[in-house]
């Protein structure tokens, strides 16, 4: 019966599509271009310190994004304390960051708030999974993937990583 339900939830192929909602992005984000503390302004094509930035928040999440996969929690920490706290986002990367740190329990409550606010963040729902399969829940993974198809991401990266981490067990940075 396993064998089935993992064979179920993997049934689609993965197609290029564009990203649903939850601000999912299928491709890597580039390293940081600049130091600790830091964070990159396009504009004025400068390192501006991230409490003192007047970057909008599609411009935070971009560089959220780069710390994060970068492994710079405690920078991305900092960009996040300048975006929108209730934002669905906001509490996605949190979440993220959580996880990776190693606090699970904190991660699963960001990650919960961010599908309270948007429960078609397919983002959230695929970093959530991912933490499930770390701790051994794949029926719960699953869910959390079958969540995800239903809200439109089909063929997305959130549905790919997850559907890869809990064939694999092998979660992604991004």
């Amino acid at each position: 019966m396993k064998h089935f339900i993992l064979a179920a939830a993997f049934a689609l192929p993965l197609a290029t599509t564009a990203a649903a909602a939850g601000g999912a992005n299928d491709n890597a984000p580039t390293k940081p271009k600049c130091e600790k503390g830091m964070i990159y302004d396009k504009k004025t094509k400068t390192c501006v310190s991230a409490q003192e930035s007047n970057l909008d928040v599609d411009g935070l999440y971009e560089n959220l994004r780069e710390l994060a996969y970068a492994g710079r929690y405690a920078d991305a920490e900092l960009v996040l304390a300048q975006m929108p706290q209730d934002d669905d986002r906001t509490l996605t990367y949190r979440g993220f960051t959580q996880r990776k740190q190693g606090n699970i329990d904190a991660a699963m409550d960001f990650y919960a708030q961010a599908l309270v606010a948007n429960p078609a963040n397919i983002l959230a729902r695929s970093y959530m999974g991912q933490g499930l399969v770390e701790q051994g829940e794949v029926t719960q993974a699953i869910a959390q993937l079958r969540a995800i198809r239903a809200h439109g991401g089909t063929g997305t990266w959130a549905e790919a990583s997850l559907r890869t981490a809990i064939a694999t067990g092998q979660t992604f940075n991004y």
